[in-house]
């Protein structure tokens, strides 16, 4: 009487792929890109108006900026953690409540402990709700990577469009006011021998051609970034 033997099935061995470093070549790049060649300022021409607006003193563009940063690191990571669940079709309206409730928290933050800078700021804070490079950001980037990788991109440009803010604040406090961060910097003797503060700094056009010089400087350092006609 024979028997018939049945072959047992065979598992397939899954192969672990290695799991990327968190600081891969791949992850830095998404900080160190923004700081220079994809800056959101200088070469994707996003957030031009408060790097127009409240670069008069150092302490609002540091502020704006920890605040743009805040904003898009919280944003980037719900994005993230959400991306699966958000239907397309509400996709940005997703994104706007996420954004405007971490503006509003972050606007009563600054309320709560820098009132006199949160004045200052006025309606900018506010504005960063339209803020493109947020919008951007969470469109392009975090509704379709994973969070480590989203936070990391949140603080490249957020880092990006910070050190313009206040490269841009410190040229016009400098030569405007005489000062920085509030402390006096020229000494009077300066001034007594005729030096008069430049107060076409202060004025909006000003930011506008500080932000060309740095955009000048920057292409004549890399040429890669100069557009062919």
């Amino acid at each position: 009487m024979s028997t018939e033997v049945k072959d047992a099935p065979v598992k397939e061995a899954k192969i672990k792929e290695p799991s990327e470093p968190l600081f891969s070549k791949k992850n830095k790049k998404l900080i160190t890109d923004p700081l220079n060649d994809s800056n959101p300022i200088t070469v994707q021409v996003l957030g031009i108006c408060s790097a127009l607006a409240i670069t008069v003193q150092v302490k609002q563009a540091i502020v704006m900026s920890l605040s743009v940063l805040a904003v898009l690191i919280g944003g980037n990571l719900i994005i993230s953690l959400i991306r699966n669940i958000i239907p397309s079709r509400i996709r940005i309206i997703v994104q706007l409540v996420v954004v405007a409730a971490l503006v509003i928290l972050v606007d009563q933050v600054l309320k709560a402990y820098v009132y006199d800078v949160s004045k200052a700021l006025s309606v900018f804070v506010g504005l960063i709700i339209t803020n493109c490079i947020i919008m951007g950001r969470l469109e392009a980037f975090a509704l379709a990577n994973k969070p480590w990788p989203s936070i990391l991109d949140a603080i490249g440009n957020g880092l990006g469009y910070g050190w313009i803010l206040v490269a841009v604040a410190v040229v016009r406090e400098l030569f405007g006011s005489g000062s920085l961060l509030g402390f006096k910097l020229l000494p009077e003797g300066f001034y007594n021998f005729g030096y008069m503060n430049n107060n076409l700094m202060i004025l909006p056009p000003m930011a506008l051609i500080t932000v060309g010089v740095i955009i000048w400087i920057q292409r004549t350092k890399n040429t890669a970034l100069i557009e062919e006609h």
